[in-house]
């Protein structure tokens, strides 16, 4: 619906009024603040106050969400008495005078983190008035852990680079490099950047050697390495690499010899097994010397078997007595192992004593 003359005239009657009743101010102040990780920091928030403002007295710190799609958080409240709230700051934010509602709403913020920055809105409310006001916050990082190093060879004639970086530290940061030994001046042929940090040295010589320092810095600090630059002679490559390929021939001839006398002893040994298996197959067993002695006599017994038959009982009797005794004389000759057990023949139903 449009709003007529007269319409117009009361609602900026009604909102004169309103500000004529509220006496509540907020004092102008820094309104960008910066501060170093590590340290502390007071936010300003003063206010005054008039007869007029006679309701409770409300401050509220909140940091206000960057993307505005999330509420924003509540840093620390105050009514009748301070209550810090849940959070990333939480006892880390405090009111800087322990009587707030005299008019400093001021809050400290100690061991400040880098995540801590932001903008920061203080709000002030007594009523019938309101005010509030907006702060930003940058926390840095001093440079810190910063590295340098050597990339390429250090060799007459090479070029090779210098490099410096911070582990730690807030952007922008900034490289410089000096040369703190010798000829305390960078080599004639050196060209550095400032913002990746590397020193290029082209054609190097034996003056260029030393020790350099390089400086990283940021605003709000600064930090230091050293490194040691030390020019050398080429060295000879070729010699190098024919001696690496003659060691790795002589160690792999080595490593032949050994593999093959090994196979062979193995060889030797698997055949040594076969041959004496094969013997123990082959060899019949030996014969005793009893059963021998046995055999021995018996065929002389055969032998004479046919001789025996023509004499007569009157002559074998000594006969039979000489043949025994022969045998018997043999076999006293060996040792007592070897002597057979003699069973005496019969001859056609007589036995030969």
């Amino acid at each position: 619906m449009a709003l007529t003359g007269s319409s117009l005239l009361r609602l900026f009657l009604f909102s004169l009024s309103c500000a004529l009743l509220s006496a509540l101010e907020l004092l102008q102040s820094e309104k960008r603040y910066e501060g170093v990780q590590g340290d502390k920091i007071i936010l300003d928030c003063k206010f005054t106050l008039a007869p007029e403002d006679t309701g409770t007295l409300d401050i509220e710190w909140f940091l206000v969400s960057p993307d505005n799609q999330q509420s924003d958080m509540t840093v620390i409240v105050f009514t009748g008495k301070p209550y810090p709230q849940e959070g990333q700051l939480k006892g880390r934010v405090d009111f800087v005078s322990p009587t707030p509602e005299d008019g400093d709403a001021s809050i400290v913020i100690s061991n400040l983190k880098e995540i801590d920055s932001g903008t920061y809105q203080c709000k002030v409310k007594k009523l019938p008035g309101t005010q509030n006001k907006k702060v930003t916050l940058n926390v840095y990082v001093k440079p810190a852990k910063t590295r340098c190093y050597v990339e390429g060879r250090q060799e007459i004639g090479q070029d090779l680079n210098m490099k410096c970086a911070a582990n730690e530290g807030s952007m922008p940061l900034s490289y410089s490099w000096l040369k703190v030994s010798g000829q305390e001046k960078l080599p004639a042929t050196a060209t550095a950047d400032a913002t990746g940090g590397t020193l290029s040295v082209k054609n190097a010589s034996q003056e260029y050697s030393g020790t350099y320092k390089c400086l990283s810095k940021n605003r709000v600090g600064t930090d230091e390495c050293l490194v040691i630059l030390n020019v050398v002679p080429p060295s000879n490559t070729a010699g190098i690499i024919a001696g690496a390929i003659i060691g790795t021939l002589l160690f792999i001839l080595v490593l032949g010899i050994l593999i093959f006398f090994c196979c062979r002893k193995q060889k030797e040994k698997k055949y040594e097994k076969e041959i004496q298996h094969e013997i123990r197959e082959d060899v019949a067993p030996p014969k005793s010397r009893t059963s021998t002695a046995r055999s021995y006599i018996g065929s002389n017994i055969g032998s004479n078997h046919s001789s025996l038959g023509s004499l007569s009982p009157s002559n074998m009797d000594g006969y039979s007595k000489a043949r025994y005794n022969q045998v018997l004389s043999e076999e006293t000759d060996r040792p007592p192992s070897q002597v057979p057990n003699y069973v005496p023949p019969k001859y056609h139903g007589l036995t030969v004593v």
